[in-house]
């Protein structure tokens, strides 16, 4: 068997030593051959098609985990799934970078930061809901799912949705980078609520809310509007903060048609 030293090796497929070296410790690309006594490590030639598949797919950002679960399908279906899955998640970051890219312009080119605000009690009403502790990083994906999964229990209880659906973020979601999430879909009451596992009561409250239109990437300008509304006033409340999604994400894949309502807690005049 003609070997290649890792120097070599490297050499054919542009993978540095150091990479290629991690890349035998964590099981992505193994040498054909490690010597028992020098340790030296020993490639086939055959090997760089392999090694350029994986600088490739590297490139893409494809997680070494899922790396090796494409070198190790079984057949192209469930290749294919896996790279499905990795190239939704770069569409994804790629929607994310616009949106920060188009905000940041704004900023720059002296965009308002001025929102309105106004004071509102929001009532209680009946909803379904999901809730979990959430980081930061997964927070998007899981109010997709969270909001998807709503809407099916919805649909298969029969139950007719009475307002916009909404969010609660609490306050170590932002300044743990982890906290509780919850989401609601407001619905009539009926029996039928019953059983679903998901029926949460909307507490009422005293809100300061502003409008807040187009993509989430920059809702924190409102944030800011509103919690220095409520700081200046002496009025900064307890609890989450609310978001009520006027024109659903589901239903207007066109962000800039997205409306949210930026609801800050305040404490009642005089506290």
């Amino acid at each position: 068997m003609q070997r290649l030293t890792i120097g070599a090796f490297s050499r054919l497929t542009h993978l540095s030593i150091k990479t290629l070296r991690y890349y035998h410790q964590v099981g992505l690309l193994e040498p054909a051959v490690v010597d028992p006594d020098s340790g030296y490590r020993y490639y086939r030639p055959g090997q760089a098609h392999s090694a350029h598949l994986v600088r490739r797919f590297r490139d893409l950002g494809l997680p070494v985990a899922d790396l090796k679960a494409v070198l190790a399908a079984p057949d192209l279906t469930a290749r294919d799934a896996i790279l499905a899955g990795h190239l939704d998640r770069m569409r994804e970051q790629l929607r994310q970078t616009e949106a920060a890219v188009d905000s940041l312009r704004r900023m720059l080119e002296g965009g308002s930061t001025a929102a309105a605000i106004e004071e509102r009690v929001l009532e209680g009403t009946p909803t379904i809901s999901v809730a979990a502790d959430v980081t930061s990083e997964s927070v998007v994906a899981w109010w997709w799912d969270a909001l998807t999964r709503l809407r099916a229990i919805a649909a298969a209880a029969g139950l007719q949705q009475t307002g916009p659906v909404g969010g609660l973020f609490d306050d170590e979601l932002f300044t743990q980078d982890a906290g509780h999430v919850r989401v609601y879909l407001p619905v009539r009451e009926s029996r039928a609520l019953d059983g679903t596992g998901a029926r949460w009561e909307l507490p009422v409250g005293r809100f300061a809310v502003a409008l807040h239109a187009g993509a989430h990437g920059d809702i924190d300008r409102a944030y800011a509007a509103l919690g220095t509304y409520a700081a200046a006033n002496g009025r900064d409340g307890s609890g989450p903060v609310r978001e009520r999604y006027l024109a659903d994400p589901l239903d207007t894949p066109d962000v800039t048609q997205w409306r949210t309502e930026v609801c800050w807690p305040l404490a009642s005049a005089g506290q």
